[in-house]
């Protein structure tokens, strides 16, 4: 590393300048890892990669590994502190039921988790630090069954309650003790926001309702707040609205403010405590500020390498639920 040149007389501001400026062009491994790392993964063509890209720049992303099976899309990933899951999607149009995992610190390829209680696409997901919940989605025909794991530990899914309805291309975000999802598709189109207690099982609990009615909406959270983004009202061009939602206080969504372009149907994104981002394909991320509200801004360099924003999901380290 390059120290600066503390030479001569200085005063206070112009040491912390010095500083701030060094850290910011030497950024440590750990200090990147304890701020936030997002995982894209997975494309709807022959592409099985898994993306990275930190939360403390915009630089450009990574390679990080690939999944286990290539070419899945529309599935859904939950992230703890140490891992990040990827679940089901469809192969070829077939819904699939495996789930496989990568560390966080260590880059490489995704290793088998264990499976879905039956395979299957379009589905939300939702996680804290312990348990990562798989929320309806459809398995050929929407279902409603939500599956569980506990993320530190491989295994099979196992049944954790039934969401309000059969209803698929749903998004989920959390806190450190609920799991909330909001919109899909039942059919048709709704605003529909529901929720879990994840540290227990059962079906879901109403929690209120968007403020537009669509399928297909991005999500994610610091601890205290809940955001929706974007999604498909069945109109054309595709829904730009972000709403926000308190966590633990259920009750109607509010407007945030709007993306830089419509999202869509599906999206991968990602969160630490500060700061949402949503793939708006394969080559642009919107970034929003949480603990704000407002329009949502480029967050700038950030071109994935292989993985598109219909793939697997987005699943980060340091999101809502692990705070």
């Amino acid at each position: 590393l390059t120290m600066p040149n503390y030479n001569g007389v200085w005063s206070l501001s112009t040491q912390y300048q010095y500083n701030t400026d060094w850290q910011a062009d030497n950024v440590s491994p750990t200090r990147v890892l304890a701020a936030g790392v997002v995982l894209f993964a997975g494309d709807n063509n022959t592409s099985g990669a898994i993306d990275k890209i930190t939360l403390i720049n915009t630089a450009a992303a990574t390679d990080f590994g690939d999944l286990s099976v290539s070419g899945r899309e529309n599935g859904a990933a939950v992230g703890s502190s140490t891992r990040a899951v990827f679940a089901g999607g469809s192969q070829s149009d077939n819904p699939g039921e495996v789930i496989d995992f990568v560390t966080f610190a260590s880059e490489g390829n995704a290793t088998d988790f264990g499976n879905l209680s039956d395979g299957k696409q379009d589905f939300g997901s939702a996680s804290n630090n312990t348990r990562g919940l798989f929320m309806a989605g459809t398995t050929g025909s929407r279902i409603n069954v939500v599956d569980y794991i506990t993320i530190a530990s491989e295994g099979n899914a196992t049944d954790f309650g039934d969401c309000s309805a059969t209803k698929s291309d749903l998004h989920g975000c959390a806190s450190t003790t609920r799991a909330v999802v909001g919109g899909g598709n039942t059919g048709s189109r709704i605003n529909v926001i529901d929720y879990f207690t994840i540290g227990s099982t059962g079906n879901s609990t109403d929690f209120g309702n968007l403020t537009v009615t669509r399928s297909g909406v991005g999500s994610a959270s610091s601890s205290t707040r809940g955001v929706f983004a974007g999604g498909y009202d069945g109109s054309t061009p595709q829904v730009n609205t972000i709403d926000y939602i308190t966590l633990d206080s259920a009750g109607n969504a509010s407007d945030f403010g709007d993306l830089t372009a419509q999202l869509q149907p599906r999206t991968s994104c990602g969160s630490n405590s500060i700061k949402a981002v949503f793939l708006m394909g394969s080559n642009k991320l919107d970034v929003i500020t949480l603990a704000s509200t407002g329009n949502a801004a480029d967050f700038g360099g950030a071109v994935m390498t292989a993985a598109s924003a219909s793939g697997v999901g987005g699943a980060s380290n340091a999101h809502g639920g692990i705070a």
